[in-house]
């Protein structure tokens, strides 16, 4: 008989050693499901790229490939900024309207003879202000995210429409700015270049910092990281600063490319944004997602419309397919989330 001293040994031991595959077979699907719930928007996203390449030759184009992504990085930009507040269980519906409003400033300010660096550094600024605000609101009072952005929504629409009475705001746009709203690079738009770099910053920002780690630790357990003693009212307002700064960008690239302020641009920008966070898998309760998925979903929502478009589609039949495939990607994402958990 084993003496108490042995039997504990050989249980550390036991405990330390890795575990046997009791079920070779039952390992390897929990692989292949991990697998497929880590990269399932990327073969969706592939499948779709080939069916388009086949369905519409003209989609393989260097034009068309070049307008999609021009057209893809606007939504984009921001997306990626509604992401990192999203991942803090916040939301922000005021985006379009931040876009819109940093639009027509950088156009005015141009109008006025201001140097356009200057023009867009100023119309940016304004976009992270109102971010702050907003963040501010939400973090420090405990408003509902929802309402104040909402509110937010609705009267910087406001202000933007009372700056020109509603009226579009035209302006002599340098070729320096017409550059990085309209120009491109070995035939690579400038703008979806400036996309990229914004994924992969953020993306960095968000994996390899210790903000990232307190942005997924916020929107995980608000509580728990405030109890941690995390500054959680700031790393909220920060996200939505980041959010407010990107959509101001947005609203500048669109004017520099239209070379024109317009008080109606970016409507509907807030909802695409969010679908597109959302398809990508980061969880609307936070805590849970990245970039990555932000900008694979993206891209495969402006290839759909772009297909839609070139096999001449109603814009309502595109409505009614990319609801439902939204509806169906988070329902495949719940089913394998589900899988892997219990496998």
């Amino acid at each position: 008989m084993w003496s108490q001293e042995e039997t504990t040994m050989t249980d550390q031991i036991q405990r330390l050693a890795p575990p046997s595959p009791a079920n070779p077979a039952g390992a390897a699907r929990s692989r292949r499901q991990n697998i497929i719930v880590r990269f399932n928007l990327l073969f969706i996203f592939v499948a779709l790229f080939v069916v388009a390449s086949i369905t519409a030759p003209q989609f393989l184009t260097s034009q068309n490939l070049a307008n999609l992504l021009q057209q893809s990085s606007l939504t984009g930009i921001v997306a990626i900024g509604m992401t990192v507040v999203i991942l803090t269980s916040g939301i922000d519906l005021s985006v379009g309207s931040v876009a819109a409003l940093s639009g027509m400033l950088v156009a005015i300010l141009i109008g006025l003879g201001i140097a356009w660096p200057v023009a867009m550094v100023l119309a940016i600024l304004s976009g992270l202000v109102l971010g702050g605000i907003m963040g501010g609101l939400s973090a420090y009072l405990a408003l509902p995210a929802f309402m104040v952005t909402l509110a937010g929504m609705q009267s910087i629409r406001g202000l933007t429409f009372l700056t020109t009475n509603g009226t579009p705001t035209t302006a002599e746009i340098p070729i320096g700015l017409r550059f990085l709203g309209a120009g491109s690079v070995a035939g690579i738009p400038v703008v979806g270049l400036i996309f990229v770099i914004t994924t992969v910053i953020v993306g960095l920002v968000l994996r390899r910092t210790t903000f990232g780690e307190h942005v997924y630790a916020v929107g995980s357990n608000a509580k728990a990281a405030r109890l941690s003693g995390l500054p959680v009212q700031r790393i909220t307002t920060a996200a939505y600063v980041i959010c407010g700064g990107l959509a101001a960008l947005t609203g500048v690239l669109l004017t520099a490319r239209l070379t024109i302020g317009q008080p109606t641009a970016h409507t509907g920008l807030e909802l695409d944004a969010i679908a597109a966070v959302v398809l990508g898998g980061t969880s609307l309760f936070g805590g849970k997602g990245g970039v990555m998925g932000t900008f694979i979903a993206v891209l495969l929502l402006s290839v759909l419309r772009n297909l839609f478009n070139l096999m001449g589609l109603s814009s309502f039949f595109q409505m009614l397919v990319t609801g439902l495939i939204l509806i169906a990607a988070l329902i495949m994402n719940y089913v394998l989330d589900r899988q892997t958990k219990n496998a």
